[in-house]
């Protein structure tokens, strides 16, 4: 269940339901060859080192301190570049509340984005007993009661025979293979990212060897399910050319009540999925933050980041993470449309954690043959060396597909000029890998 809170999102929902009935498929397939790979991989990982430290500890025993905090900086950064797609999903959300038409209006959804942002960082700031409150109720009311809702009206809306926007065939079981179709799926293996963060738990299992795979794989059948059911209802009744990324949920929700003659539940349903995303948030607000402040004991951050307040809170890391964010949405003011916003900053957020992925599958295999003897109470395929690299080695490839994948411009997003939008990709990589190692080059200087 932990898994399953960390992962299931309402958030992903309409991009991919965007593929219609070969959504089917593609989950199937990338929880076979990314979801599960990254689970097992990182439970080995965490079971064989009793420190905290997260994926920092695991590279760093195989890599170095260096790459070491180049993983946990590339999950803290992805989390920064990813919450104003989260958010303009809340503020889309909140919209309904007021107008639906303010979906499309930048400067309504930037003021909402940076509101609801700073207002999630303060309670943060107020220690851990707050900002799981948050993020205990929101998880309930936000996310599991409208995502089995929708799911329901989505079944009720086929079992009785109501027009379907999509073709439920053996031929639209699979995906058309066409390199700006193919793009979608970067969103799709990032809604599957963050089994590592549940990993630690591991060790804690009972018998972890038969258990915790057989974890894994319910866990992930669960989260399957949810994406999969929940997408295949929005795409019943709303036309693949008019789901939008930010705002399809609540599309979708409007027109199932105003069909059963219930409207007036829409800004119902709009208030819990906004509590709902913003309890996501208040969640990965503060996960990523402990992860980069660990590294301070390793002596690989300025001092001008090794701060907390009474709350034991790294505040100086969380301020720094704030400022990215507010000029990051200027992204929505530049692009053509909020759904070539929303895609843009998503595009980047994925690759930037797929690098994490990458070192972490690496680390994995380096260490099974470096470390053999290291006491570990879980293993991939128990000893044998070839299953370790058989899966790690999947999950690798599979990121490193999909981390090329996000160069290309998809299919029915209006993402404005090429240049800008491979530069754009570029220059940020670029700049945010680097952040590392002007990192260690600075704390030297101290």
């Amino acid at each position: 269940m932990i898994n399953v809170a960390a992962i299931a999102s309402l958030r992903s929902l309409p991009l991919a339901a965007s593929y219609g009935f070969s959504i089917i498929f593609i989950y199937i397939a990338g929880a076979l060859l990314f979801l599960i790979p990254s689970a097992l991989v990182s439970a080995e990982l965490a079971t064989a080192f009793h420190e905290t430290g997260g994926i920092f500890l695991w590279v760093e025993k195989a890599f170095g301190k260096k790459w070491g905090f180049q993983a946990i900086w590339m999950q803290f950064i992805e989390n920064v570049i990813w919450f104003p797609t989260a958010l303009s999903f809340a503020a889309a959300t909140i919209a309904y509340l007021i107008n639906p038409a303010l979906v499309q209006n930048k400067i309504y959804m930037i003021a909402m984005i940076f509101g609801i942002f700073w207002a999630t960082t303060i309670i943060n700031l107020l220690g851990m007993k707050a900002s799981g409150w948050v993020s205990s109720v929101g998880a309930i009311f936000g996310t599991i009661i409208p995502g089995a809702l929708i799911i329901l009206l989505g079944l009720i809306w086929w079992c009785i025979g109501k027009p379907l926007e999509i073709s439920m065939t053996a031929a639209n079981f699979l995906p058309k293979m066409n390199i700006g179709n193919l793009v979608f799926t970067a969103g799709i293996v990032f809604s599957f990212a963050g089994m590592e963060m549940s990993a630690v738990h591991a060790k804690e299992v009972q018998n972890p060897n038969k258990n915790f795979p057989r974890a894994i794989f319910s866990s992930s059948l669960i989260i399957v399910l949810l994406f999969t059911l929940g997408s295949l209802a929005i795409s019943f009744i709303i036309p693949k050319g008019e789901i939008s990324l930010v705002a399809g949920v609540m599309d979708a929700f409007s027109l199932f009540f105003k069909s059963f003659n219930i409207p007036w539940f829409t800004p119902v349903l709009a208030l819990l999925v906004a509590i709902g995303t913003m309890a996501q948030v208040s969640t990965w607000l503060i996960g990523p933050v402990k992860g980069i402040y660990a590294t301070a004991e390793h002596g690989l951050l300025p001092k001008f980041f090794d701060k907390t307040n009474s709350k034991n809170v790294p505040y100086m890391v969380i301020l720094f993470q704030g400022l990215v964010v507010s000029a990051l949405l200027i992204v929505f003011l530049i692009m053509p449309d909020i759904n070539s916003s929303y895609w843009l900053l998503a595009a980047l957020a994925t690759q930037l954690y797929l690098v994490m992925y990458l070192l972490m599958f690496a680390a994995a295999i380096y260490l099974r043959f470096t470390q053999p003897n290291l006491k570990r109470a879980y293993k991939v395929f128990g000893d044998n060396k070839i299953g370790i690299c058989v899966v790690a080695g999947v999950g690798f490839l599979v990121s490193l597909a999909v981390f090329f994948l996000g160069f290309v411009p998809p299919d029915g997003v209006n993402t404005g000029s090429i240049i800008f939008y491979e530069g754009f990709l570029i220059i940020g990589l670029a700049l945010l890998c680097s952040v590392p190692f002007w990192a260690i080059k600075a704390k030297k200087n101290d």
